[in-house]
Formats: structure tokens, sequence, C-alpha cells
């Protein structure tokens, strides 16, 4: 396999022998309790996640991504007696997360859906209960394009937004891996407790291990905190199916950084710790997308297309890279850079910004997987070999790893 070529990278060598008993369906009860799994210059060291500062370089700066899970999955029941599920993926109209969730009579999403054999044309009703009040809420599919439909919601309360209407009768969207309903607690556990920034349909697993007494032992060692968005999709789950990675359509996601944490990454002379892949996506699309912006300084959008980083044009200093980002900033008279990104880090893969990554455990080939390959050079068999042999517990609900140069 030639890195200058990472395309030609087959997902069979990517695979490993996870069982169902290794899954994590639930949570523990305290968050910080959990293994922490430590790679550092080729050596693993087992702890405890509440232990994690012992292992952070003083002089590091950790990135969290604040997304919130949001409510995504409706339910509908046709007169027929058909349940309907919609999965309420991206915003569609208003293209905005934060005014979609401000709208207070229709808007629109792209969507997938449950059981749409039975659901052939014609309008969805279901009356949901807010504050004591009755609201009909309708759903009409008014285009489709493969998998994905656009879904234009409609009720008849506008002192009620669709935010409301999400949170009175969504259902949180828990991994199709845990093999289980979403049950009440979910509300609470599979969210970060730093979570804000409505727009995900996943978690940033990562997180889910801090507590406000991780957040304490940061401060005292003096370790730096700021914080990036990126809206998780439901793309996170999709497995690699071609038989190299060149078959394989990356999903793209929605970013938010705000000037004063470019800022705050362009000045920090030390180690960059990313909280979670997303994490990890956003802060090397930093890189990519200033880098695009020295060849092209006003494009009509902003975004990281999949191959982008590997198409040799990516030889300016992170410094640089940064430096046109805010550059683009004073130009368009804004304060936060809102892209898309679709970027596809596997082996091969330079890293640029970040220098270190707090991980759960994640699917045989899968594009995590190609992630945490790339940034241990290679050496993800051994640690995954490790967690399965000293009992850790994978996926959202398991375990953590902080990787580190």
């Amino acid at each position: 396999m030639e890195l200058s070529d990472p395309r030609h990278i087959h997902i069979k060598d990517y695979n490993y022998d996870l069982p169902d008993t290794k899954i994590a369906k639930y949570p523990l009860e305290e968050r910080d309790n959990s293994q922490l799994l430590v790679y550092k210059s080729k050596t693993i060291t087992d702890s405890r996640f509440s232990s994690i500062t012992d292992f952070l370089p003083e002089d590091s700066l950790m990135v969290f991504n604040n997304t919130k899970v949001i409510q995504a999955r409706l339910h509908f029941k046709k007169a027929t007696g058909a349940q309907i599920e919609i999965f309420c993926l991206d915003p569609y109209f208003p293209h905005d997360y934060n005014l979609i969730f401000q709208t207070t009579d229709h808007c629109s999403w792209q969507c997938m859906i449950g059981n749409l054999k039975k659901w052939k044309e014609g309008i969805l009703e279901k009356e949901i209960i807010i504050n004591n009040e009755t609201v009909l809420l309708k759903a009409e599919r008014i285009q489709s394009a493969g998998n994905t439909h656009v879904i234009k919601f409609e009720w008849n309360n506008s002192q009620y937004t669709f935010a409301d209407i999400l949170d009175a009768v969504g259902e949180l969207p828990i991994p199709p891996y845990l093999n289980r309903d979403t049950e009440e607690k979910d509300k609470e556990t599979y969210q970060t407790l730093y979570s804000k920034i409505k727009g995900s349909v996943a978690a940033p697993t990562a997180g889910l291990h801090f507590t406000e007494r991780t957040f304490e032992n940061l401060k005292k060692k003096g370790i730096q905190t700021d914080e990036v968005t990126l809206h998780v999709g439901a793309g996170t789950f999709k497995p690699v199916k071609s038989e190299t990675i060149n078959g394989h359509e990356m999903h793209s996601e929605f970013i938010s950084v705000k000037r004063e944490t470019i800022e705050h990454i362009l000045s920090h002379k030390g180690n960059i710790i990313a909280v979670g892949t997303t994490s990890v996506r956003t802060l090397e699309s930093l890189y990519h997308i200033g880098a695009a912006l020295e060849q092209n300084p006003n494009p009509e959008t902003l975004k990281v297309e999949q191959w982008q980083p590997y198409n040799g044009c990516n030889t300016i200093s992170k410094e640089k890279a940064l430096k046109n980002i805010l550059d683009y900033l004073d130009s368009h008279s804004i304060n936060t850079l809102l892209a898309d990104t679709q970027i596809m880090i596997v082996p091969g893969y330079v890293f640029k910004i970040v220098s270190g990554i707090v991980t759960n455990f994640h699917q045989p080939q899968s594009t995590l997987l190609l992630l945490v390959s790339a940034f241990v050079e290679g050496k993800w068999m051994s640690i995954y070999n490790h967690a399965l042999t000293h009992d850790y517990r994978f996926l959202s609900y398991g375990d953590s790893s902080l990787l580190l140069r």
C-alpha cells in the first residue's frame, strides 16, 4: 500500500472480531469511572478516566465538540395502523441549524424514513401535547433522492418552535448497534456535560466520560480548554461496503468555529488534544480550509472535500492556514467560521493541528478506525487487541483511550 494514494487501502485490513459481549449497552453509573487506555511512544498503560490529567502534557490545550444531540426521530401512525418513522438528518429550509429550530409554523428537513413502503403519498398527522395544549403536527414528503427525502413539517400553533416540537415528541437516536430501544435516561447519559448547540443525531461519545471533577482537575493542572461545533450526522455509522476506501462516499457535516477559538489555537505553542474524532475532523478541517483560502481567498462556499488533504497542495504552515481564515472572517465582517467538511482521515494522512486524541473504541471496518490508525501510524491492532484482552468496553457507551504521539 502506497501512502501517496491512500484510496487503494483495503477495508478488510481494518477488521477485527468484536463480540457482542464487548459492546457496552449502557453507560457506567459514574462517567469518569471508565477504563482509560493510554498509548504513548508505542507503549500502552492501563488506567481510569478519572486519572486522565496524570497523562496529559502540561502545555496541553483540549478542544471539545459542544454539539447537542437532538431528539431526531419522529413517529407517526397512519389511519391504516402503519407506523412511519421520520429521522431528521439535516436542515433543508431554512438551511441553518439555529434558524430551523426557531421556526414557528413550518420547516423542511432532509430525512430518512422507516417503513417507507407504507407511505406512498398523503400527509401524516400527529396530535401532540405541549404545556397542556394540543398541537397538530403534519408531515409531507415533497422530494426524494436515493435513501433521503425532504419532509415539510407544519404545525398549527405559532407560539411553539420546531425545537419545542422535537423536545415534546422526538425520540433520541441512540446508536443502532446497541440493539435496544431508547430509554428515558438516555436523554441525559447520551449527552456530554458541556453540550449546548443543538444539531447532532449522534453524540460525540469521547466526551461522555468528562465530569465536573475532571474539569476541576484539568484546571488545577493548568490544562487549557476550548470548544468547536461539529454536528454529527447519521453517516458516522455508515459502514464502508466497498473493497477499497476509494469507493466510499464520506458524509458531509456542518462545523462552526468562533474567531476566538481560532486565535487560541494559533497562539497556543503546546500540544492540542482533540476530544473525540469529531473534534479531530473539525480541527484538521480548519487547516485545509485555510490552505484552500491560500489558493482562492474568496470562495463561494467553504467546504473540505473528501480527498482534498491528499492532493499535494497542502504545503503551507498551520499558522499561515489559520491566519488565512482570520483574514477571511475580517474581509466578510463575521466572527464565526461556518463550513462543511467531508474530510476523510485515513493512513497516510499528515496531521496538521492535532497532537493527541481522546477517543472510544470503534467498530471494525469503520472510517473512525481508519482515523485512529492514521494517528497511531498503523499500530491500531496492538491497541485493540490489548483492549479486547483486558476487558475494555467498546463503542459509544464504552471505555476510553488517550492517544499521544
